[in-house]
């Protein structure tokens, strides 16, 4: 599916500047990036700008699922009509007001003729008018006004009609996009029940005093964040989170997985011997995949016969068909990046990564590999390449010889231009401006810890020594990565 969104957060208007909207439009964009949006932004726009940014938005949106428009700052109603204000606004009167702002229908219009199935728009913008007094507005004309909502969309906004809504005092963002920012992640929350929870927790924040409203057409379920057991239905859930896993001592595979779940390698290694593929052949789907989990589990708690099985993975299931085999593989993938709870893991399990990441150069495995890449498609942004997929990587690795010219220092480690390498602890006062202990690597060892620190296979991997022969050995910094931090 794919998200297209336009953030916009207008805070420096000459008259009674605003102090969050920059801040709720930088947080905002980088939530819905991290939930798969290809997010178009842009903060104290001009009307120019921001009529520049709708036309940019209005062509991204033609060949998209959904499309999301967030916009904080001033907003007000002119004869039942709802306008964004620009930085540049021309506030004389009401009538400069009107056609030196955007009207809220203009981007209602766009969204609704893109195609998009579900359209979002999410307005934290009903402050006080600025201008109300010069004017001499009456109450009732206070906020924003009530809108049509075409079919599939939803409109948010801040207060409920005829409202205002006020900038969050001494905080970073607005109360209104506080509560959205402290709900938007919840997993496999419909967008209704999440803006629910908005309404409440923004009720309590500001002590009754101003109550979200949604308006809304959906004609289908919309979640923002899925979790992987209710996005993967291939798999049962205790499959998914095994921490679900119940012993039947009825079924042999259950004994299998019991033995592996055992710290201890001779039980380990009676386990790993009863999976010859007539075995293997008669195991249910779960099971299997439970056992894939668990012998890439052993494998990186240093069980030879696990590790022996992933290396040999075509031998040790010769004969199994594949609709056996690709649970096997399924299962240990997936242990790579989740853990018990079916969760995503903060340190990823990469003992044994490029051994199992190495059966990717075979095309019988490419479903599996497309299934962790399905799994692992919502936290695209941790990666600097979607594991699963045959993308293959450049790597700029820069080097200085120092003291010693046959094992020069890694000083950057380069994609796209950019210098991924950073220190493991990004709170380490000691190695934040550069690494303090370097160890040395074989030139073979080293490309493979970078490919484990990447999660993407050697064989995908393209190295580029600085522009000089490709050295036996370097110096590599011991406590830094390349590899993107999951916070």
């Amino acid at each position: 599916m794919k998200r297209v969104a336009l953030v916009i957060g207008n805070a420096a208007y000459p008259e009674k500047p605003l102090t969050n909207p920059c801040n709720d439009a930088e947080d905002v964009a980088s939530v819905l990036r991290q939930f798969g949006f290809n997010v178009l932004d842009c903060k104290d726009a001009t009307l120019e700008a921001m009529a520049r940014a709708l036309r940019d938005f209005r062509e991204a949106l033609y060949d998209a699922d959904l499309g999301l428009f967030f916009f904080a700052g001033h907003g007000l109603q002119i004869d039942s009509k709802n306008y964004l204000l620009a930085t540049d606004t021309r506030a004389e009167d009401e009538i400069d007001a009107k056609y030196s702002s955007m009207p809220l229908d203009e981007i209602i219009e766009s969204m609704e003729k893109s195609g998009s199935a579900t359209n979002l728009i999410i307005l934290d913008a009903c402050r006080d008018n600025p201008w109300e007094r010069q004017w001499q507005r009456s109450a009732g004309t206070r906020g924003l006004a009530p809108v049509y909502v075409p079919r599939g969309t939803l409109i948010a906004f801040a207060t409920s009609p005829g409202q205002t809504a006020a900038d969050g005092r001494g905080k970073r963002n607005g109360e209104y996009t506080t509560a959205l920012l402290q709900h938007i992640g919840a997993p496999d929350c419909t967008i209704e029940a999440m803006f629910k929870r908005v309404r409440n927790t923004l009720s309590v924040a500001t002590k009754g005093k101003q109550i979200s409203w949604e308006h809304t057409s959906l004609a289908s379920e919309f979640y923002f964040n899925r979790s992987v057991g209710s996005r993967i239905d291939e798999y049962s859930t205790t499959a998914l989170k095994d921490s679900l896993f119940e012993y039947d001592a009825s079924r042999p595979s259950h004994d299998v997985i019991r033995s592996l779940k055992v710290v201890t390698w001779s039980t380990q290694e009676r386990a790993m011997r009863k999976l010859e593929p007539e075995f293997i052949q008669k195991c249910h789907k779960n099971n299997l995949f439970i056992v894939g989990r668990n012998i890439y589990q052993a494998a990186c708690g240093h069980e030879r016969t696990a590790g022996s099985f992933i290396r040999d993975f075509a031998g040790k299931t010769s004969g199994v068909t594949e609709e056996k085999r690709k649970p096997l593989l399924d299962g240990m993938l997936f242990e790579v990046f989740f853990d018990k709870h079916g969760n995503l893991r903060k340190d990823f399990k990469d003992g044994y990564f490029s051994e199992l990441f190495d059966l990717q150069r075979f095309a019988s495995n490419t479903p599996s590999f497309d299934f962790i890449a399905e799994c692992l498609l919502p936290y695209a942004h941790k990666f600097h390449a979607l594991p699963g997929k045959t993308v293959e990587v450049s790597v700029d690795v820069v080097l200085e010889a120092r003291d010693n010219a046959k094992c020069p220092h890694v000083t950057r480690i380069c994609i796209a231009s950019g210098n991924v390498l950073r220190p493991e602890d990004d709170d380490d006062d000691d190695e934040k401006d550069e690494p303090q202990r370097y160890r040395p690597y074989k030139i073979d060892d080293f490309e493979l810890r970078i490919s484990s620190q990447l999660m993407i296979p050697h064989h995908l991997l393209s190295f580029t020594y600085n522009g000089m022969k490709k050295p036996d050995a370097v110096n590599s910094p011991v406590y830094w990565t390349t590899r993107k931090p999951t916070e």
